[in-house]
C-alpha cells in the first residue's frame, strides 16, 4: 500500500510538472507569434522609434485611397519623421483620388519639408501629387506632364442596331443619365460634359500655377496634355531638379534634415482578416512559393485596371 501510495504522489508530481511545461511551451509559441506579428507590423509602418526620413510610395493607377491618406496623417504627426520622399511612378487616375491626396501631402508639408521623387513617371494626377511636394526632382529620361482632365465613354449604338435591341427610356429631363453608351452624344450633352471638364482642367491648371510659381499662362501652355521627359521639365519648370533619392536627400539637408538620417519605408498598413493573412504575410509566403510579390491582381499587372475608372480622370494613356 505504501509503495501504491508513492507511485501515486509521483504521478501527481509528474503531472503537474507536465502541466507547467505545456504552460510555457503555449506562452513560449505565443511569444513568438507576437514577436514575429510585431516584426511584420514594423515592416509596414516604417516601425522606426528614432529620427528618420519617411519615405511612401505611390505607384500605378490612383484612386480615392483612404488608407494611404491614413498613413500620410500619421507621417505628419510622428515626432521621428523630420522629412518625407513622395517616391512617384504613376500614370494619373481619378481627378478625386489625385486631389484628396494632394491636399493630404500639402498637409504633410506645412509640418515637414517634403520632396517627391519621380522614377519612370509622374504622369497627370500623378503629377498633381508631385507638385504638392515643397520640391522635385526626377531622372533625365523620367516622364512627367500631361496635365489635363478627360472624360471617356463608349458609343454601343451601332452594336445594339446590328443585334437589332433597341433602348427605351423615359426621363424627367433631357440631359438626366448624359451622356449613355447606348446612344450618339447629342450638341447639348456634349456642352454639358465639355463645361464639366473645363471647370476641372482650370482648377489643375491654377495648382499648377500656384505650386510651380508661374503665371496662370505660363501653366496654360504646358497643359495641353503634352508629356515632358526630366530634362525638358527642369527647363519649363515643372521639376526643380535631375535625380533620384541621393538628390532628394540633399535637398531636405538644406531645409534641416540631418542628410545622414536613415530613410525609412512607410508602407501599406491595410490588412484583411487575421495576421495570418496579412498582406505581409501573403507577400512573403507568395515570395517562398516563387510567385510574384506584388497584391495586385492580373487585371491589374496588365493595367487594364484603367479601363474601369469612372468620372473624372486625369491619367495618361500611352
Amino acid at each position: 500500500m505504501a509503495l501504491r501510495a508513492d507511485d501515486l504522489i509521483d504521478r501527481r508530481r509528474l503531472r503537474r510538472k507536465l502541466t507547467f511545461w505545456r504552460v510555457a511551451a503555449i506562452g513560449i509559441v505565443a511569444l513568438g507569434v507576437i514577436a514575429l506579428s510585431a516584426w511584420f507590423y514594423r515592416d509596414d509602418l516604417g516601425g522606426s522609434t528614432v529620427d528618420h526620413i519617411a519615405k511612401v510610395r505611390i505607384e500605378g493607377t490612383i484612386t480615392e485611397d483612404e488608407e494611404l491618406i491614413k498613413r500620410l496623417e500619421d507621417i505628419r504627426k510622428s515626432s521621428k519623421v523630420k522629412g518625407v520622399i513622395l517616391a512617384i511612378d504613376s500614370p494619373g487616375g481619378t481627378t478625386v483620388g489625385g486631389e484628396s491626396i494632394y491636399e493630404e501631402v500639402r498637409k504633410v508639408a506645412a509640418d515637414k519639408p517634403v520632396v517627391a521623387e519621380v522614377g519612370t513617371l509622374a504622369a497627370s494626377a500623378g503629377y498633381m501629387i508631385a507638385s504638392a511636394a515643397d520640391h522635385i526632382v526626377a531622372r533625365k529620361t523620367s516622364i512627367v506632364g500631361s496635365i489635363g482632365v478627360l472624360i471617356q465613354y463608349p458609343d454601343v449604338s451601332g452594336l445594339m442596331d446590328k443585334l437589332g435591341i433597341k433602348l427605351e427610356e423615359v426621363k424627367s429631363s433631357p440631359l438626366k443619365a448624359s451622356p449613355s453608351p447606348f446612344k450618339p452624344t447629342n450638341d447639348d450633352e456634349r456642352a454639358m460634359v465639355r463645361k464639366l471638364i473645363l471647370d476641372s482642367y482650370d482648377w489643375f491648371v491654377g495648382i499648377v500655377a500656384e505650386r510651380r510659381k508661374m503665371t496662370h499662362e505660363q501653366a496654360l501652355a504646358l497643359a495641353d496634355g503634352s508629356i515632358f521627359t526630366g530634362r525638358q521639365g527642369v527647363t519649363n519648370g515643372l521639376i526643380d531638379a535631375v535625380g533620384g533619392e541621393t538628390e532628394a536627400i540633399d535637398w531636405l539637408a538644406t531645409k534641416g534634415v540631418d542628410a545622414k538620417l536613415k530613410v525609412v519605408e512607410w508602407k501599406d498598413t491595410e490588412r484583411r482578416g487575421s495576421f495570418l493573412w496579412s498582406k505581409a504575410m501573403v507577400k512573403t509566403v507568395g515570395s517562398a512559393l516563387g510567385l510574384p510579390g506584388y497584391s495586385s491582381d492580373v487585371i491589374h499587372e496588365l493595367g487594364a485596371d484603367r479601363l474601369f475608372l469612372d468620372g473624372l480622370v486625369s491619367v495618361w494613356h500611352p
